[in-house]
């Protein structure tokens, strides 16, 4: 039998029958000897649980009574021993709920003290799951017993919590300790685990309010201060200990004074959501930006200053939040994403350096700002956005102390031991106390004595006299500087400085000698480094970005621009045709490592020759067509492709066919003109003889169009040789033949492709094949063959970082756990891929975790948390052409949660509206979902048969592991004879697809 005493007393038998022991007394005999399940009770002891500490009398007769009864009533199933000193009731402990819970408690403490994360959240929450209300009701006056009990539950309530924060949980846990903690005011430990569950959900600022909750709560009621371990978070937090949360620069050297500007800005920051650093280049904005978001969390810092048009300002921001465009939604708007990316996120969004973008720059922050309540933005700028709530923090020159502070901290680095000098002070006098001047000039000492520094200062710097500086503007403070360093220089240095400015986000050193022209260019390259007009760091050479437009603007005195931009988009079309072809096999991961080292090198050389040379325009673009896909960086690209195709014309140059086909790919952007764009592309492919040098054309035209019409024959022509363009065409016709009910022939198509990948060492290609041989396992009844394919696969995406295919594989392995009846786990993976989908700005994505949440919270019984994830789901899915499936799952969801609640009409409702749009989808796969539940609202048990076998007709075969249909099938065989059964069924099988929608 089965006993529960962690709430009203329940017995069962093992086929779950319930058991009555009888009244109140016979209740409380019951629970006492359970509380002991298998062991010896006391008669004192039981006496005592019974009638308390005054028993009446004969009260021993009385329990012999009690025990008789209590006996008869559990026979035959389960015998209560006389011993001679009490009873024992025969059963294993673990037979008793809170026995069991106990067991499970501690197995989950010791995955949790052993970093088994996710044991340890199982075990904790089928331990608490056992609880079905207060702990021993009918044993009221065993309070020490329910206080332990109820103290332990509140330990694992912790301890789960704990174990969920581990895993990545945040936001989700907030309102279930804010809950616990009304209960137990006094809990640090529930303190300073809320304190990192909103600091995981990217709300560092709540996070440290509620540390000042903790401490007033201590204080007011025991008159204690706050534990050295809440204390030791607190100071954690305030640090922005969680470094993978925080995308801020690292900088190299200390921060120097601005002491009062932190303290206002951080003033500024709880109250305000646009806080804007204005003041003249060289005064220091961006470091002083960096160091006052550097103790907060949820930070995403976004460099403006290279962007030459403002409509990129959208991708800077999906680019440093690590958002990448999906393969299945390429015609998705920048900044539609970009806020679907931040919906529900508390992230402070530093936009650095906007004044050359101001207006664009002013227009998205409050589209932000208006759309996306915990979004907050600080900028920096020479000028205010001029935005309604704007808060402007003026940074000033340097005060003379602090000036030379900054001064003496940067010349000890470039001359250890200096101890100052007596004109110091009158060197950043001279340079305004601009922070970029001075450090400048403290790099001089390397060469110079002060007297010397400050002498060719007096000279240089006439401009910078007091009588004169108010009159000059602030830009020409920076500019006197830099151009003094610049004269400074060896004209070697200078002539190296010059070409170097044609490089865009820095350069190796192998760009350098073949860019530039220099022979052996290693000893003038450390020269600049040395003297601060170059940062070198993992191999790549980066110049300061004032200092670059500085010798830009010099170069264009002194040489050719225009022929020193040919030579280096000539390298780094090189650079792209030598890459093209690993980015497809094994050597995947450097080769993507190297071109995202060279993403704003390459840009630069695209832009340069879409101007300068079409056809070497769209030689470019080909090959990085599939970089772009695989870094999800496609979506930036639409201006570029747009205005090269608009230079090209409607037909591609002679011999550049695959390359004007992607540069059409990379156009599409969901405008109106989208449909002959599309037919452009149908007419230039279907007349290509092929073979095509960059197959990857087959699988983007796919995506961004639907899947085409294209003959097998010709297909093959397209592939050619490839053994990776034949892996393709087998993944396409896998998909096809999954879509048309065919999964002998598509599971054949998808192991011939996996086969072909592994070849080519692909991860991609691997990944996307591993995924659907994993369902058909499933499908099969083989889950755990299953699980092992998805897990290779997502070892494969992980490897390259793809969001999108991880969250696809997570959401297809949450499936298969649900279905094994693994909630839990498939609910945490179910959670991995929505938080993936979000981030990533993937609406669709998105919907499809949201379904599955559904389903888990549907088969678990709770019908109103499904209803809400179905609902937001269907709110989610976007309107292209992969989105009907998702938008037929999501109806059904609503219709079998309907279903659960017994409205049956309201069920048949959805599936009906499911089944029209099933129709509309590209195969049958949708219409065998639809009819699977039409099924179990059918009038008549017959009717439901022939629905099963339509669907098993639809999608060729019989779904082992789903619950929904199993459960179905059962229910049906049950009220029809096998033969009457089997001949609805097969009735079913020859349906036409078209007919299940007329139901």
């Amino acid at each position: 039998m089965r006993f529960g005493i962690l709430g009203p007393l329940e017995v069962r038998t093992h086929d779950g029958t319930p058991v009555d022991p009888g009244g109140p007394r016979p209740r409380a005999l019951l629970t006492l000897l359970l509380l002991d399940g298998g062991r010896t009770v006391s008669v004192e002891r039981l006496i005592d649980g019974l009638y308390g500490a005054e028993p009446p009398a004969g009260a021993s007769n009385a329990l012999q009574s009690q025990i008789s009864r209590l006996r008869r009533r559990l026979a035959p199933h389960t015998q209560i021993e006389a011993a001679p000193a009490g009873y024992r009731i025969v059963t294993v402990p673990d037979a008793v709920d809170a026995h069991r819970f106990e067991q499970l408690v501690a197995q989950g403490r010791a995955a949790l003290a052993a970093g088994d994360h996710r044991l340890a959240a199982s075990e904790l929450r089928d331990a608490l799951a056992l609880w079905r209300g207060p702990a021993l009701p009918d044993l009221p006056d065993a309070h020490a017993e329910t206080a332990r009990l109820e103290e332990l539950r509140l330990a694992a309530v912790q301890d789960r919590i704990e174990a969920d924060l581990a895993l990545g949980g945040g936001p989700e846990l907030v309102p279930e300790l804010r809950a616990l903690l009304s209960d137990h005011p006094l809990s640090e430990r529930l303190y300073g685990q809320l304190m990192r569950a909103l600091h995981a959900g990217g709300r560092p600022a709540q996070a440290l309010a509620v540390y000042e909750e903790a401490r007033r709560a201590l204080a007011d009621e025991l008159g204690a201060d706050p534990s050295p371990e809440l204390s030791a978070l607190h100071q954690e937090l305030l640090r922005g200990a969680e470094p993978e949360r925080r995308r801020l620069p690292v900088q190299l050297t200390r921060f120097v004074g601005r002491e009062s500007e932190l303290t206002r800005i951080a003033a500024l920051l709880t109250d305000s959501r646009l806080v804007t650093l204005t003041g003249p280049g060289g005064a220091g904005k961006t470091r002083l930006a960096i160091e006052a978001a550097n103790p907060l969390a949820g930070v995403c810092f976004v460099e403006l200053a290279p962007l030459t048009d403002g409509q990129q300002i959208p991708y800077a921001v999906l680019t440093a939040l690590g958002v990448r465009d999906g393969f299945r939604s390429p015609t998705t708007d920048s900044t539609d994403r970009l806020l679907a990316a931040l919906d529900g996120r508390d992230v402070l969004l530093v936009l650095d350096n906007c004044e050359h973008l101001v207006e664009d720059a002013a227009r998205l922050a409050s589209l932000l700002l208006a759309s996306c309540p915990g979004v907050r933005v600080l900028a920096t700028s020479r000028e205010s956005l001029g935005i309604t709530g704007e808060v402007l923090v003026p940074v000033p020159p340097l005060q003379p102390e602090p000036a030379v502070r900054l001064f003496l901290d940067r010349a000890r680095a470039v001359r250890p031991g200096f101890d100052g000098h007596a004109r110091v002070p009158d060197i950043c006098a001279a340079l305004d106390g601009l922070p970029l001047a001075i450090e400048l000039a403290a790099a001089r000492l390397r060469t110079l004595t002060p007297d010397e520094l400050a002498d060719r200062l007096d000279d240089r710097f006439r401009l910078l006299s007091r009588g004169d500086r108010s009159k000059a503007p602030r830009h020409r403070t920076l500019r006197a500087v830099v151009e003094w360093s610049w004269e400074l220089l060896e004209d070697e240095e200078r002539e190296l400085a010059r070409r170097l400015t044609v490089f865009s986000g820095g350069a190796t050193l192998e760009a350098v000698g073949a860019v530039c022209g220099l022979p052996y260019p290693e000893d003038v390259l450390a020269s600049l480094v040395e003297k601060s007009f170059l940062e070198v760091s993992e191999g790549r050479y980066r110049m300061l970005e004032t200092i670059r437009a500085f010798a830009a603007e010099d170069a264009r005195d002194t040489r050719d621009t225009e022929e020193l931009g040919d030579t280096h988009a000539g390298y780094f079309l090189r650079l792209a045709e030598e890459a093209e072809p690993h980015l497809r096999g094994g050597g995947q991961l450097p080769w993507l490592a190297r071109l995202a080292a060279e993403h704003a090198n390459l840009d630069t050389a695209l832009h340069h020759l879409v101007r300068r040379d079409t056809g070497l325009a769209l030689r470019l673009m080909g090959p990085l067509s599939w970089f772009w896909r695989l870094r999800g960086v496609h979506g930036e690209r639409v201006a570029t492709a747009r205005q090269l195709l608009t230079a090209v014309g409607d037909a591609p140059p002679p011999g550049l066919e695959e390359e004007y086909v992607l540069c059409v790919i990379n156009a599409l952007s969901g405008a109106g003109d989208e449909p002959e764009l599309i037919a452009r592309v149908d007419t230039v492919l279907y007349g290509y003889q092929g073979p095509l040098r960059l197959p990857y054309i087959l699988v983007l035209w796919a995506v961004a169009a639907g899947p085409r019409p294209a003959t097998d024959a010709h297909a093959l022509t397209l592939a050619g040789d490839s053994p990776w363009a034949h892996a393709l065409l087998d993944v396409g016709l896998g998909f096809r033949a999954q879509y048309a009910g065919r999964p002998r022939e598509s599971e054949e198509c998808f192991a011939r492709a996996l086969v072909g990948y592994r070849t080519t060492g692909d991860r991609w290609g691997m990944a996307n094949c591993l995924d659907p041989l994993g369902m058909f396992a499933h499908a099969r009844g083989e889950s755990e063959r299953a699980l092992e394919l998805l897990d290779e696969g997502l070892a494969y995406v992980r490897e390259l970082a793809a969001p999108e295919e991880t969250a696809d594989l997570l959401r297809t392995r949450a499936t298969v756990l649900l279905h094994r009846g693994d909630t839990a786990a498939a609910v945490a993976h179910f959670e991995q891929a929505l938080t993936l989908a979000r981030g990533a700005g993937l609406p669709d994505k998105v919907a499809a975790a949201r379904r599955g949440l559904g389903d888990a919270a549907r088969l678990s019984g709770d019908t109103a948390h499904a209803r809400v994830h179905y609902e937001n789901a269907l709110q989610e899915c976007a309107a292209n052409w992969f989105s009907v499936g998702e938008t037929v799952r999501s109806l059904i969801g609503l219709g079998r949660t309907a279903a659960a609640e017994g409205h049956t009409e309201e069920a048949r409702d959805w599936f009906r509206q499911a089944a029209e749009l099933a129709v509309e989808g590209w195969g049958d796969l949708e219409l065998a979902d639809a009819a699977e539940a039409l099924a179990s609202t059918a009038d008549s048990a017959e009717r439901a048969a022939v629905l099963l076998g339509a669907a098993v007709g639809l999608r060729g075969l019989r779904t082992e592991g789903d619950p929904d249909v199993v459960g179905i099938d059962r229910e049906i065989r049950a009220k029809l004879s096998a033969e009457t059964y089997d001949q609805a069924f097969e009735q079913g099988l020859r349906l036409r697809s078209a007919a299940v929608s007329e139901r």
